[in-house]
């Protein structure tokens, strides 16, 4: 049966020399190494050019063009990879949230790796390795905390505890995920005039120490202690900023960004 997803279509050796490891790597070795190499970043949509969600655009523009991207593109690139290591992997769309709470689309591609973890690269703010998909477990990855809770439906929920409170990252489904509803997740994230990838400028990277996130022009970083230091970007640092996180644009680049 033909691989819907594609994944023979990886230059595995190229993804891995991105990621700067071996292809022995344990999964969480792989997971952090991509996060640590790989921004998450929207400024593709900012500049009109558009995201693809094709795997050979997705390595030429993550891996070969060393740029980043978001959820979509990291769930491919990663899912690929993994499936190339031998690991079995599941891909899911997950809705922001908590619909009990406020429902919203399924709009975020997280993977099952092996039927028992959940893998995240494309999260911005969220996992730095995979976390064990058991109810009620507790992870500590650097000073950030994460917990995952099986729902009644058998839907799974990520937490993070921030300023002593549990947050919901998103919700996921049990529903079986194709790349259809990837891509028309992605053309309505990457083109609804209500995305918030539409309206701003977004590139967030995360560490064990910290969050950082430039929203639009406003520079955000913040410890898992809630310490938050928070200023405007000028035109004039702004490629400097985007270079400290990990994106290296063009002059043109940078003066084409709303």
């Amino acid at each position: 049966m033909t691989d819907p997803w594609g994944v023979d279509r990886l230059d595995l050796p190229a993804y891995l020399e991105r990621l700067g490891v071996a292809e022995d790597a344990p999964l969480a070795q792989i997971h952090r190494a991509h996060l640590a190499a790989i921004p998450f970043e929207n400024v593709d949509v900012q500049l009109g050019v558009g995201v693809s969600v094709d795997l050979p655009d997705v390595q030429a523009k993550l891996v070969t063009a060393r740029r980043g991207g978001y959820c979509y593109e990291h769930g491919i690139l990663l899912g690929a990879a993994l499936e190339r290591l031998g690991f079995s992997v599941e891909r899911r769309l997950a809705r922001i949230g908590d619909p009990a709470v406020a429902p919203r689309p399924r709009s975020h591609l997280v993977l099952v790796v092996d039927g028992r973890w959940l893998a995240d690269t494309g999260f911005g703010s969220g996992l730095l390795e995979p976390v064990p998909l058991v109810d009620g477990s507790v992870v500590q990855q650097g000073g950030w905390t994460f917990r995952t809770v099986r729902l009644d439906d058998g839907s799974w929920q990520l937490h993070e505890q921030r300023h002593g409170q549990w947050q919901t990252h998103y919700t996921i489904p049990l529903e079986t995920t194709y790349l259809a509803d990837v891509e028309v997740a992605n053309f309505a994230t990457s083109h609804r005039p209500t995305s918030r990838f539409v309206l701003q400028l977004v590139v967030i990277r995360k560490d064990e120490e910290r969050l950082r996130s430039l929203i639009g022009r406003r520079l955000t970083v913040e410890t898992p202690a809630g310490q938050t230091d928070e200023r405007t970007v000028a035109d004039d640092e702004l490629a400097d900023v985007l270079h400290d996180l990990g994106l290296p644009l063009s002059t043109d680049q940078v003066a084409a960004l709303p």
